[in-house]
């Protein structure tokens, strides 16, 4: 996102996947935005935080999926295949299979559509709108919820995405982001508020119903609580202990 310099009320959005976000932020070229968790610690001289703002899970997110031909247990020694799309959502998956399987695997990106993906290899990780309408055609095989698998094996929420800033810009653009943190505070207030009518205009209603999305809505957190904090720095230590950052 990018601040015009007219006024706080005025942006303008850049879309993108989140990977490219996060170098789009880290060269400058965003303001500001919401960004991987894995950029900010692998970068956090370069970045502020914005407060009380986040994208996380307490148990199962629903569109981080690992679908797989074999339980997530009998995975060791093969190549699973991920989205080259996130890099925090492949962090996560290798702890999840080193920490907590005791599982080896050689993570590949790919972007090949998991019908052509899961004949190849025994697993492929999707992540976003491709997962959310992918688990509603493979009934046959294991579908595993990573958000879901974190919870359960550390008891606290993970945190996909912080909302971050430039370091130097938010020094130099202390009023504006001052205005910048009310704005998105009461947008997302008003959101909570109105998943009912943002679902009824969503892309994604043709393929999703509207009451699976705002399901899948509700169940995401948007605060950086306590808890949310601690889920957080499990997973900078992790992260550490793997080389991830």
């Amino acid at each position: 996102m990018l601040l015009k310099e007219s006024g706080c009320e005025e942006y303008e959005f850049i879309e993108g996947v989140p990977s490219e976000l996060n170098r789009k932020i880290r060269e400058g070229e965003i303001d500001v935005g919401p960004s991987s968790s894995i950029e900010y610690l692998r970068n956090r001289e370069k970045y502020c935080l914005i407060e009380d703002h986040s994208v996380s899970s307490k148990g199962p997110v629903g569109s981080i999926l690992l679908f797989s031909r074999m339980p997530i247990e009998s995975l060791d020694g093969l190549t699973v295949l991920t989205s080259s799309q996130s890099e925090t959502s492949v962090a996560l998956l290798q702890i999840i299979l080193t920490k907590f399987y005791g599982v080896g695997c050689l993570l590949k990106p790919t972007a090949e559509p998991l019908e052509r993906a899961i004949k190849a290899h025994a697993a492929c990780m999707l992540i976003g709108d491709e997962a959310l309408i992918e688990a509603l055609k493979w009934p046959e095989l294991h579908i595993y919820d990573i958000g879901d698998l974190w919870y359960r094996h550390t008891g606290l929420p993970f945190t996909f995405a912080l909302w971050i800033a430039g370091k130097d810009w938010c020094v130099e653009k202390s009023g504006i982001l001052e205005r910048f943190r009310n704005d998105l505070d009461r947008a997302k207030a008003s959101a909570l508020k109105n998943l009912n009518t943002i679902a009824s205009v969503s892309p994604l209603r043709e393929l999703i119903s509207e009451e699976k999305l705002v399901s899948y809505w509700e169940g995401i957190s948007y605060d950086f609580g306590d808890e949310q904090k601690k889920g957080f720095e499990l997973f900078r230590q992790y992260s550490e202990e793997l080389g991830l950052i």
